[in-house]
């Protein structure tokens, strides 16, 4: 069992945020040099939503678009679940059960700064499973 942890203790602090203009091809290129599957997209300096690389896959590739022009602010999903910060991080894997998502940005008044996924969770709480094993192995070239 863990200590009554707090979301700012499990999350990954100063997640890839891009501004909603960004075009695709440049999110792409980050998510590929930083080994991530996710960036944050923001609208000024507040959350906006979510870009995943399997967005990018099934909204830009997949339907054609040109990835050099089109903003990812496209193709975020907007109905993103956030968190506080200090929410109990039992809340928060409860939060990820209840609406079946892998991350949950941590947000404070309106700004992105963590996010916690499952990997993160694993690696913290269960360091010898299988998923912390996999999440912890570098990436596949």
């Amino acid at each position: 069992m863990h200590e009554k942890q707090k979301a700012r203790d499990v999350m990954t602090p100063d997640p890839v945020v891009l501004p909603e203009d960004t075009p695709v091809v440049r999110a792409a290129k980050l998510m590929r040099d930083q080994a991530i599957g996710d960036v944050l997209v923001t609208r000024g300096d507040r959350l906006r939503g979510v870009v995943t690389d399997r967005d990018i896959v099934v909204r830009a590739v997949a339907e054609t678009r040109d990835i050099s022009v089109t903003p990812i602010g496209a193709l975020c999903s907007t109905h993103v679940v956030t968190v506080d910060p200090d929410q109990d991080a039992d809340d928060v894997v409860r939060l990820m059960r209840e609406k079946a998502i892998r991350r949950v940005p941590v947000v404070e008044k309106g700004h992105p700064i963590g996010i916690v996924s499952l990997g993160d969770l694993a690696v913290e709480w269960d360091p010898t499973s299988a998923l912390s094993d996999i999440c912890a192995a570098p990436p596949n070239e």
